[in-house]
């Protein structure tokens, strides 16, 4: 049900630096790259990583949904996936309410 957008995220990803998230390193307060570093991770790479985990959490929501239909899982395991596809869309969609509002601003803008 959820693969019709599975596509959002289907973009190659460069591996970030050492292995971990440039997003997450920026918020553990990690020195700034030097020139010699390379970030790995453009805005629009992470915007597609995002979106590709969001649209991961919904299916294993759903899918988790399912196994509880047929007797297979537990209730707590479903509120555990449902909730988390729940926080998961909900950040999606207000990074698209931020990038909607900072274009329209840029658009504003007197040239």
């Amino acid at each position: 049900m959820i693969s019709g957008i599975g596509s959002i995220g289907a973009l190659q990803l460069k591996p970030a630096i050492d292995g971990a998230d440039a997003a997450t390193s920026l918020f553990q307060g990690s020195a700034a790259p030097t020139a010699a570093e390379n970030v790995g991770t453009s805005f629009a790479e992470a915007l597609s990583q995002a979106a590709s985990k969001t649209v991961d959490t919904m299916q294993n929501a759903e899918q988790v949904s399912i196994q509880a239909l047929k007797g297979n899982a537990d209730t707590r395991q479903v509120v555990d996936a449902v909730m988390s596809a729940q926080q998961s869309l909900q950040t999606a969609v207000a990074i698209r309410d931020k990038v909607v509002s900072a274009y329209l601003e840029v658009s504003r803008m007197s040239i």
